[in-house]
């Protein structure tokens, strides 16, 4: 098989300092176990039929990082970042490498491999990723896509023949590869500002409004444009129940993408204070957290700006001043996308208590999010005065079943789909990635139930 990716790489033109140039770190006996044939029709990709056993080894060795194609330029981007409000000065691809940029008609997309072994910035990492958050990835990414939500996607996972230790022991080795609009993250503008890199910060400046924002006539514009894509984003999430999990400022890509799915997951009943990462001990990035932490990262990327504004008092108050912009923003798209969910295309603020009243009562009693949304028109026991006010609004009810998903990638059921490929079983995974990517179609309760008490998963781990 020939295989043909249309390189065109502008990010490793940018200075050296961006980034490490590296090759991945072979594997002993990569096999293909996962291939999105849309995702690579959609990018150009040549050559990339798996019919065969040939076929799938050839796409192995090149989705492992054994083989680099033609005019790919692998490197591992630096960036810095605020983990859990603490700032590290130096973080970048521990266990990444950008392969390089397609162009489409899409836009322009990188193509990175997950898992690929051990670069400058592991950080005494082994640069390795098991099939657990492979997997995770790949499901939640997809099932995202579908879902309209903005996102990165998975274009291929390999199983690398190899071991990796985690906590629990020997975990099988697995590489995903990842496309995304980009990876420019508010922690790669804090990389520059923390060695007061003027000259880096502002090409990187410049080439992230190029790519972006073409439209941005300089650093104000380039927040103005920050503010509203992630505006738009978080609130996307709160309409379908996800939980970031670990909204570190590295985590925050400048394209307005859901990025590093680690532990993430979608609620089952609902609570505003849930909090279903393993390491967010203090609940920080709790469901509710979302809006305040998107808007608290946002601060920060406006404070890396500064360097590059002229006079830094002024920089300071214009900078300050922007950034009251976005709570607006986040409350017009709230109310854009859950409006949409009970049926209310024009939804004005006037329509937030109608809203909130629903919320509460699915708090107060423990109700499934997807599933309670799913059902209406009917609406749970004790919401009879709600309906009344909700059907005197005029409810769209096609643009509710539109707006409903009535499936989620659930977190107990991807926990099975991990478990039995561990033991070698993928066919789990596939049926799981073909219900989760047609998410408003009728599905086996298998997928739609919510967990019985013994099958509920109260936290999800990174794990990589």
């Amino acid at each position: 098989m020939s295989l043909h990716i249309p390189f065109d790489n502008t990010y490793a033109a940018l200075p050296d300092r961006f980034y490490t140039r590296q090759g991945a770190v072979p594997v002993r006996a990569p096999e293909l176990f996962a291939f999105n044939a849309p995702l690579a029709r959609a990018l150009g990709i040549a050559g990339a039929g798996s019919e065969t056993a040939d076929d799938r080894a050839a796409l192995a060795e090149v989705f492992s990082g054994n083989a680099t194609p033609p005019g790919a330029a692998p490197l591992a981007q630096l960036y810095a970042g605020h983990q859990f409000g603490g700032f590290s000065p130096q973080l970048g691809d521990g266990r990444a490498l950008l392969l390089g940029e397609v162009e489409t008609a899409q836009g322009r997309r990188d193509i990175q491999l997950k898992g690929s072994g051990p670069t400058p910035y592991s950080r005494m990492g082994d640069g390795r990723a098991w099939v657990g958050p492979v997997i995770r990835e790949y499901l939640m990414s997809e099932a995202m896509a579908a879902l309209g939500v903005p996102t990165t996607r998975a274009l291929a996972a390999v199983t690398t023949g190899e071991p990796v230790l985690r906590e629990d022991g020997p975990m099988p080795g697995a590489i995903l590869t990842r496309v995304a609009a980009s990876h420019i993250r508010v922690g790669t503008f804090q990389a520059f500002a923390a060695r007061n890199d003027t000259d880096a910060l502002q090409r990187l400046t410049d080439y992230t409004i190029a790519r972006h924002f073409p439209g941005a006539d300089g650093p104000l514009d380039l927040l103005q444009g920050l503010m509203e894509v992630q505006a738009d984003l978080v609130a996307r999430w709160m309409s379908i129940g996800f939980i970031h999990g670990v909204m570190n400022t590295d985590n925050m890509a400048l394209s307005g993408e859901t990025i590093d799915y680690g532990p993430c997951a979608f609620m089952d009943r609902y609570h505003p204070d849930t909090v279903l990462s393993s390491i967010d001990r203090q609940g920080r990035y709790a469901y509710s957290n979302q809006p305040p932490i998107a808007h608290w990262n946002i601060a920060q990327f406006a404070s890396a700006l500064v360097p590059i504004m002229g006079d830094e008092d002024k920089a300071v108050a214009d900078l300050t001043e922007a950034i009251k912009a976005f709570p607006p923003l986040y409350e017009a798209a709230w109310l854009r996308h859950f409006g949409a969910k009970v049926g209310l295309a024009e939804a004005t603020p006037d329509d937030r208590p109608l809203i909130e009243a629903f919320l509460s009562h699915m708090a107060q009693e423990g109700l499934d999010f997807t599933n309670t949304f799913a059902a209406l028109p009917q609406v749970p026991a004790g919401l009879e005065d709600w309906a009344r006010q909700w059907q005197a609004r005029g409810p769209d009810m096609n643009l509710v079943a539109r707006s409903n998903p009535r499936v989620i990638p659930r977190l107990h059921r991807i926990e099975a789909v991990i478990a039995a490929a561990v033991a070698g079983d993928f066919a789990p995974f596939d049926e799981m990635l073909s219900v989760v990517t047609t998410p408003f179609a009728e599905a086996d309760t298998r997928y739609t139930a919510p967990p019985e008490p013994e099958e509920r998963v109260t936290q999800t781990f990174c794990g990589t």
